[in-house]
């Protein structure tokens, strides 16, 4: 203790009673009520309620709810005003456990609360949405007759509504003797965000003969409400009517209106608020311009996107994110870089949205490696990333098969408590599954505490993609008795693992459940399931017939599924039908011309090989060089066939030889039946031995010690050379390779592949 606060407390010494009071009222810092605390415990007026009762109230002020409570233990006969500042406070700082439990003691103590306190505790249920606990307040209100005040019946609608009990709000307010348009408001703001067209419109609508006349808030309210609930039209239809009843729209309006344009993608609508926003003089507000910019964007209008940017004073982080976001969606990815790089250098630090918006376009866009980086410089510039910045860096981990990084970002979710994310979890999951580990992808899904149908469908199409059939469907099943419902996507997992596996019968019987049972309308990618399920059979007449009769029109999935089973059967006739078909749906997707050649070259008929490449060559087509990814000691290398620019690829074609002899030694020969051009047979072997796939796992195997287990991506189909080849090196070498191509997931052990050599 300093000496002036000595002095102060010996001034203290010589004060009555009522001066010490008056000396309470008037304190005005947290220093000042400690010192007059001191004093009455000094001079014994500890025990006096009044005394206690005026300090409890001060430090509820400041906000010092320790020292309050340590006072209100203190009392042996605390009354309703012991309590009641606390309980104001503690709810107007949202400490609304705190409130509740105050409120309970409140009552232990056999106090009756007023309608000031009563208030408070509803406010605190709303904010804990404890819609059981706020019955018993609302029943306790009603025992003893709080509940027909009209600031409690406010506070009941409102708890109701953020709770999601509309029908007790409703009825609530229904009962009301005085409905104002704050609960009015409330009641139809509920409905709308809750998607209740019906109601909303009709409490909306029944204000006027209630007297009710709605303000700016009543409007923003259903605007933003049925936004946020997808009803998209309702909100751009309550706009126009706000407007056309005279009501003057505001910043909130637009904002709120403009994200639902931007889902309708209505270009028309758009402009028309755009012009509005000029009109009203409302260019200068930064939500708005970064909603214009998202609409433009939603609605393919890039260069109006960019114009809105450019023209504007000043763009904050919002408006940077929105025309990122944009430019991406809209596969302007190096754009989006430039105005990303540029920006990082005008302001001082990019927000997490910033970084994750970045993170999530070279993800989407097939830059799985500059998503690493981008994800790297973040944690330089110390920007925290959070759960959605993890869910979009797992999937280029997983793109390219970077287990040292996904498990490095597995770890990073792990301290930071992230892995309870629900959508975090799916995306370990699928990263695991895309990185061969689908084993480390059912522990994550096991262990959820929570399920939704994402993570129930990523762990279906993980087995699917490893050609796992039987846990495929178990997943699936499993699903559907715990009460979650497949979807769409549920069932072109399942049947994409019938289709991998061959099983026909299987298939079919998932393929018509979904109508008959479910009441889901197959769509073009279940029949392009089916067709492959039949092709893949050698029921390649099934397959056409069903095409045939689709009642919707197939699309380039389901003709290109067709056409690669043509491709394994060697069936000219169905197979230019299929290119055919093709050809016009995808007129510059290059590889149905490969196919088409494939199959012609597989039945030696190389003038008609020769047409298709003269084909390519007139459209200016040329075939997609087969690439391959490996991880070796945290970093990817990418090789491409026939190219000579690693710097180990000297090392790599010795001991390619040295393993393509050994094979030969041991009585395998190279299938030379992949190769599609018409030259000596030695000439085939060395084009074979140029194939992505194949330098990748040599890669792997001069750089991991013996026994390393090897995981290589590919962008196209393995051939069946390099099948052969690989199952050699499993054997020969003691590697467990996993090879994930355009299809599937290929794992190969001892001589033998996962696939069961069909894929």
């Amino acid at each position: 203790m300093n000496a002036r606060q000595a002095q102060s407390l010996r001034v203290f010494d010589s004060l009555t009673p009522n001066t010490i009071l008056s000396l309470i009222s008037r304190s005005t810092s947290l220093s000042q009520t400690q010192q007059v605390h001191a004093h009455i415990l000094k001079t014994g007026h500890s025990n006096d309620t009044h005394f206690i009762n005026k300090l409890l109230s001060l430090y509820a002020n400041f906000n010092c709810f320790a020292n309050a409570e340590s006072l209100l233990h203190s009392l042996p006969n605390p009354n309703i005003f012991s309590f009641k500042s606390l309980i104001h406070a503690s709810s107007k700082s949202n400490l609304f456990s705190y409130t509740l439990v105050l409120f309970s003691r409140l009552l232990s103590a056999c106090l009756l609360p007023d309608v000031h306190v009563l208030p408070s505790a509803i406010k605190a249920c709303a904010g804990l949405s404890a819609s059981e606990v706020g019955k018993q307040v609302h029943g306790y209100g009603l025992t003893t007759g709080l509940a027909l005040d009209s600031f409690v019946e406010a506070s009941l609608v409102h708890m109701y509504v953020k709770c999601d009990q509309l029908k007790c709000a409703h009825k609530v307010f229904d009962k009301m003797r005085e409905r104002d348009v704050v609960s009015w408001s409330a009641l139809t703001g509920g409905y709308s965000k809750k998607g209740d067209v019906v109601n909303a419109k009709m409490v909306f609508d029944e204000g006027g003969k209630l007297g009710i006349e709605p303000n700016l808030v009543s409007w923003n309210g259903m605007i933003a409400g049925f936004n946020q609930s997808g009803c998209y039209l309702e909100a751009v239809l309550m706009f126009q009517r706000m407007n056309s009843d005279g009501f003057r729209s505001d910043g909130t309006s637009i904002s709120s209106v403009l994200p639902a344009i931007s889902d309708l993608e209505d270009l028309k609508m758009g402009v028309q608020v755009h012009s509005h926003v000029i009109k009203m003089g409302f260019e200068s507000d930064n939500c708005i311009i970064s909603a214009l910019i998202d609409m433009y964007g939603k609605c393919r209008c890039t260069s109006e996107m960019s114009r809105v940017f450019e023209g504007a004073e000043e763009i904050d982080l919002g408006g940077f994110n929105a025309l990122v976001a944009g430019l991406s969606r809209n596969g302007l990815l190096e754009e989006a870089f430039k105005v990303f790089k540029k920006f990082k250098l005008k302001v001082k630090e990019l927000n997490v949205v910033s970084w994750t918006s970045m993170i999530s376009s070279c993800s989407q866009h097939g830059k799985d490696l500059e998503a690493l980086e981008i994800f790297r410089e973040m944690q330089l510039a110390k920007v925290r990333p959070n759960s959605v910045t993890i869910s979009c860096l797992l999937p280029a981990c997983g793109n390219i098969a970077a287990l040292v990084h996904g498990k490095a970002t597995h770890c990073f979710s792990l301290r930071n408590w992230f892995s309870d994310d629900v959508y975090v979890s799916s995306a370990l999951i699928d990263m695991y599954a895309n990185c061969g580990r689908i084993q480390l992808a059912r522990i994550i899904f096991d262990r959820m505490p929570v399920r939704n149908l994402v993570c129930w469908n990523a762990t279906t199409s993980g087995y699917a993609m490893h050609g796992k059939a039987k846990e495929a469907i178990e997943i699936f099943d499993l699903m559907q008795r715990s009460g979650q419902k497949p979807d769409f996507v549920s069932f072109t997992s399942v049947l994409f693992a019938c289709s991998q596996a061959g099983l026909t019968e299987q298939g079919q019987h998932y393929f018509d459940s979904m109508s008959r049972i479910h009441g889901l309308e197959a769509r073009v990618e279940h029949y392009a399931c089916m067709v492959s399920l039949l092709g893949r059979t050698g029921k390649l007449k099934e397959a056409y017939d069903m095409i045939s009769t689709m009642p919707i029109e197939p699309d380039a999935c389901v003709w290109g599924a067709l056409l690669s089973s043509c491709r394994t059967h060697r069936n000219m006739s169905l197979g230019e039908i299929a290119a055919n078909k093709l050809f016009e749906l995808e007129p510059k997707n290059p590889g149905n011309y490969i196919l088409l050649s494939n199959i012609y070259a597989s039945n030696n008929r190389w003038n008609e090989v020769d047409k298709v490449r003269d084909m390519m060559k007139h459209v200016g087509l040329s075939k997609n060089p087969g690439c391959s990814w490996i991880e070796i000691k945290n970093k990817v290398h990418m090789l491409l066939a026939g190219d000579d620019l690693h710097p180990q690829m000297p090392q790599i074609m010795e001991k390619l030889r040295k393993l393509s002899m050994d094979m030969k030694n041991s009585g395998v020969s190279h299938d030379t039946e992949f190769v599609l051009q018409d030259v000596e047979e030695q000439d085939k072997e060395l084009i074979l031995c140029g194939h992505s796939e194949k330098l990748a796992v040599v890669l792997g195997i001069l750089n991991t010690n013996p026994g390393t287990p090897l995981r290589v991506i590919k962008n196209l189909r393995i051939c069946g050379d390099c099948h052969s080849f690989i199952k050699f090196i499993s054997s020969f070498e003691g590697r467990e390779i996993y090879v994930r191509d355009a299809n599937r997931y290929h794992h190969f052990n001892e001589g033998v592949c996962s696939c069961g050599d069909y894929w």
